[in-house]
């Protein structure tokens, strides 16, 4: 018996229990936050659930993969990748599309992105063609680049993926640069404030 079964009331419906199991695996929800999410939108389903619905199928059927950057959005390439007012020339690398989004909700970076997917982890069996490291290459050698940031999490496996692309871009002809002070060791870009982004990416020097 998992740990859901166990503390759900007995007799209830299939369909609430399927909607939530389906909430517990979300992340940050646990079986009993998933049970008082699921038993607020039944009772708020008017207001709450039946919007909601709409718009989880709305973003199911409209948000894809930038064929650019790896950002998630209804348009492809993504709102950043066209946007004109964007330097083109400088590629901010982040792991994932939540790192993205906390840039750009510092509101301070004005180039344009690249997701890797992830992190180099031998523990976890991730290799360098598990990520989207071969497409950052392509794009560097391309040309027109002048600057790649490395806006990797403070952690063991992020400053390993920094090292691996550092050592692939050399010789490429752009500066290569890394967020600097205000990133705390073991800390992650989407639970710091804006504050804290903003200084580090003003800091940023050489890898």
């Amino acid at each position: 018996m998992t740990r859901i079964e166990r503390i759900m009331p007995q007799n209830i419906s299939p369909e609430i229990d399927r909607l939530i199991k389906l909430l517990s695996k979300l992340p940050g929800l646990g079986p009993r936050s998933a049970r008082r999410a699921a038993l607020e939108l039944i009772k708020k389903r008017e207001p709450l659930m039946r919007p909601l619905v709409t718009a989880m199928a709305e973003a199911a059927d409209k948000i894809e993969e930038c064929e650019i950057c790896g950002n998630i959005d209804a348009a492809n390439p993504c709102h950043v990748c066209g946007a004109p007012a964007r330097d083109q020339s400088i590629i901010c690398v982040v792991q994932d599309v939540g790192d993205l989004w906390a840039m750009e909700r510092a509101a301070t970076f004005k180039g344009v992105y690249h997701v890797l997917g992830g992190t180099l982890s031998a523990i976890d069996g991730i290799r360098p063609e598990d990520l989207r490291i071969a497409s950052l290459i392509d794009r560097v050698k391309a040309g027109g680049i002048s600057e790649v940031i490395l806006a990797m999490n403070a952690t063991v496996d992020g400053q390993t993926t920094a090292h691996y692309i550092t050592d692939h871009l050399e010789g490429q002809g752009c500066t290569i640069s890394r967020l600097a002070h205000g990133v705390p060791v073991g800390g992650e870009l989407d639970y710091l404030d804006d504050g804290t982004i903003n200084a580090a990416l003003s800091s940023r020097r050489p890898f």
